[in-house]
């Protein structure tokens, strides 16, 4: 997603090597087994490409997509909290009509997914997939619960901080980003091969959210605010696609 706006896009830059984590990290295991080991053929993007999907919220989205905790016939366990921000240009201009998808693990770390068997309880009431579309200012927002710390096995003891994947779809099926939102203080970061593989230390704080009183909704959920910048000096790290 090198740009959005309301012109259709006739092709897209692509970020300078380093800017965002390596497909092959050291300390990220997987890493080694599934980079890519001969040179990228580049394809020449096509009509497809460039003009789809067609997104609109109409046809997408359901009444309870942004709101986590009301997917269910029962609430969730946990922390209830509030996840906002805007999708930003290289220039700080907002970008409305951005799918934005967020998937994370439920309060016991634990994701609903037939991979993930670690013993920790599953959530009945928690699935941990939403999307919504930015509004006219870029905004984004979901209501949701915090999610747990969870082993991965990438190493002795390794455990993954607590995170939200977020994924962002623009004007076509190009123009898709992938990266992580992490929450401030948590003490894992030092010891987490993912998040430190943006090696750049302003970087990484661009991924931490920040909490927000005057966000917060009261005797309901404290809210946390974090802007997505796609280019330029203060975007946000995305994980490196094929």
């Amino acid at each position: 997603m090198s740009r959005s706006t309301t012109d259709t896009p006739t092709s897209y830059e692509r970020e300078p090597e380093g800017a965002h984590p390596p497909l092959d990290h050291p300390g990220y295991k997987s890493t080694r087994l599934r980079h890519p080991r001969q040179p990228l053929i580049r394809l020449p993007q096509t009509v497809t490409e460039i003009t789809g999907p067609q997104l609109g919220p109409a046809r997408l989205l359901g009444p309870h997509d942004a709101d986590l905790t009301r997917q269910h016939e029962g609430e969730p366990i946990g922390e209830r909290i509030i996840v906002g921000g805007r999708v930003l240009d290289t220039e700080g201009k907002p970008l409305r009509d951005t799918l934005v998808e967020v998937w994370q693990a439920n309060a016991a770390g634990r994701y609903r997914h037939r991979s993930d068997r670690w013993p920790a309880p599953l959530d009945p009431g928690f699935s941990g997939a939403g999307r919504c579309l930015t509004d006219d200012a870029g905004r984004f927002r979901f209501t949701t619960i915090k999610p747990g710390a969870y082993p991965w096995g990438n190493h002795h003891n390794a455990w993954r901080p607590a995170h939200i994947h977020f994924s962002l779809l623009g004007r076509a099926f190009a123009q898709r980003l992938v990266t992580q939102m992490y929450f401030p203080g948590d003490p894992l970061f030092a010891y987490d091969p993912i998040f430190n593989s943006v090696r750049d230390p302003a970087a990484r704080e661009r991924m931490i959210c920040r909490f927000s009183i005057h966000d917060s909704r009261p005797d309901w959920a404290p809210a946390y605010g974090w802007d997505i910048v796609l280019r330029g000096p203060g975007a946000t790290p995305f994980e490196a696609a094929l």
